[in-house]
This record gives C-alpha cells, sequence and structure tokens, in this order.
C-alpha cells in the first residue's frame, strides 16, 4: 500500500508558536500520522513572534516569489521551513512582509485583533495551496485547524478542482473553541474570491465575523472534526446546521492517533488499513 498523503493547515503548531489548544492538535497527529507510515507535510503562517534564529528558519527561494492575490491587491509570498528536530517534520512558513511581519500573531501587543486579520487569513489559505502545487506534491487529504484556515475547503472545490496535483484531495475541518468579536470592514467576498469563483459560494462571508469562517470550513470541507468537548449554543447550532454529513462530534488528537490513522484511510478511499 501506497503511503497516505496528509498536509496539516494551521496558524500554528509547538514548539515554534503556542498560544492556545490548536498548536499541541497540529503538533501530536502528525508525528503520529508520521510513525504509522504516511507522509507528512505541514503549512503555517510565519508570525513576527516566531523566533527566526532560535528556530533556524531559512528561506527556500524555489517555492517563494509568487503573487497571491488578495481582492485587487497580489502580495509576493515568501516560503520559509524549519526542522522540528525530535520529530523529523518540517514545517513550512508562509510569509510577507505586509501580513506577517509584527511583533505579534493576531492581537497587537495591547490585545486588540489586527484590522486585516481576514487578508492574513486569507493570504495564507491560498498561498498554503499555491506552495502544494510549487512543491510538486499531491496530498490526499488537507486537514485544517481553526477558522484561519476555513477557506481552503472551499478553493479545493471551485478554483483547484481541475488542477491535477489536488484531483483526488480531500479535505478535513476541524473547529476550536476560539471566537473573536471583531467585525471586518471592506469588501470580504471580494477579497476572497478568485476570477471561476461564484460569488454565491462566499456568502457565508457576507457576516464579515468569525462564525462566517466558521461556517464556510464546515459547509464545504469532506470531514468536520470538534477538537474540544464543549462549546457554546452559537458554536454548536453552527456546527449542527453547516457540518458535512462525515462530521465527528468531539475526537482531540491525545490518546486517538489509532482513530485517526483509520479515519483518514476510510476518507482517502483505501481499503486496506495496515498500522505500523
Amino acid at each position: 500500500m501506497s503511503k497516505l498523503r496528509i498536509l496539516y493547515v494551521a496558524k500554528e503548531i509547538s514548539p515554534f508558536l503556542e498560544t492556545g489548544k490548536v498548536a499541541e492538535y497540529v503538533r501530536q497527529l502528525p508525528e503520529a500520522m508520521q510513525e504509522r507510515g504516511m507522509e507528512i507535510r505541514i503549512l503555517v503562517p510565519k508570525f513576527g513572534n516566531i523566533n527566526e534564529r532560535k528556530n533556524r528558519l531559512h528561506e527556500v527561494v524555489r517555492l517563494s516569489g509568487i503573487n497571491i492575490a488578495v481582492g485587487e491587491e497580489e502580495k509576493p509570498l515568501i516560503i520559509k521551513v524549519a526542522s522540528i528536530p525530535t520529530a523529523r517534520l518540517q514545517v513550512y512558513f508562509i510569509d510577507n512582509d505586509d501580513y506577517y511581519h509584527r511583533k505579534h500573531d493576531l492581537l497587537d501587543g495591547s490585545g486588540k485583533f489586527y484590522d486585516d486579520n481576514e487578508e492574513r487569513a486569507i493570504f495564507f489559505c491560498k498561498g498554503a495551496l499555491e506552495t502544494v502545487k510549487k512543491l510538486g506534491w499531491s496530498p490526499d487529504i488537507i486537514h485544517c485547524s481553526d477558522w484561519m484556515t476555513s477557506l481552503i475547503p472551499l478553493y479545493l472545490k471551485t478554483h483547484y478542482k481541475k488542477e491535477p496535483i489536488y484531483r483526488n484531495t480531500k479535505s478535513v475541518f476541524t473547529v476550536f473553541n476560539t471566537p473573536f468579536e471583531h467585525k471586518f470592514a471592506g469588501n470580504i467576498v471580494a477579497k476572497a474570491k478568485m476570477s471561476d469563483i461564484d460569488e454565491k459560494y462566499l456568502s457565508n462571508l457576507t457576516s464579515a465575523d468569525y462564525l462566517g469562517f466558521l461556517k464556510m470550513g464546515l459547509e464545504y470541507a469532506d470531514a468536520t472534526f470538534k477538537a474540544e468537548e464543549e462549546y457554546d449554543s452559537l458554536h454548536q447550532s453552527v456546527f449542527d446546521s453547516f457540518a458535512s454529513k462525515k462530521s465527528i462530534e468531539f475526537m482531540p488528537a491525545e490518546n486517538n492517533h489509532e482513530f485517526y490513522y483509520n479515519f483518514y484511510n476510510e476518507l482517502a478511499g483505501v481499503n486496506e488499513l495496515v498500522a505500523e
């Protein structure tokens, strides 16, 4: 049986950046799946509070240089890479001078949500898919974690559906309890769309808030997870209304590695499940 290829996409991963449960979730699963024989890649944003020298990040010139459109603006994509020595895992970092060269991640020094975080998320989602194309590496599954990755399932089903590298790719979206109250300004649909995507597929974003992003991931992913046990009633109602048919109510990464191994194989259409 050929190795299943899984791409993990998230806003953070331990030990490079840890602001919540996302970082540990995305740290545990890739290592566990790699130990079971799967081929793994990881993509996260290169926020300014990730120390490049300490973590030995370096630019991958052959992958950098693409321009990513966010609305009418195009911004250059820079790709950096570093390793998690204890796990033999490589992590690729999406970077851009305008969006990520700040001292903090999503909140500034006073705890205020950055006004352009929606643009930073859109750039990240588009940049991640373009990076994988440049790598020439065809993932069987893209596992997206938290709201910042929520547009990837839609892009896979629209703009990228005819790309040979993504022809058989399935998407997974995991929901975390990370709400914010900020409402984005400007035409967020225009920023998120691509030339061949009908705006009706982006209608959930018109609310220009956290729940709009959450709905996008839940509606278009091939499978959905809840990574935490308790959510407020609003989270639960959105999950119930928009989650895909293949949804898992609560499944943390810890102590459930075998479940995820078999789940990935089933989702990818692999019949023979052989755990190493």
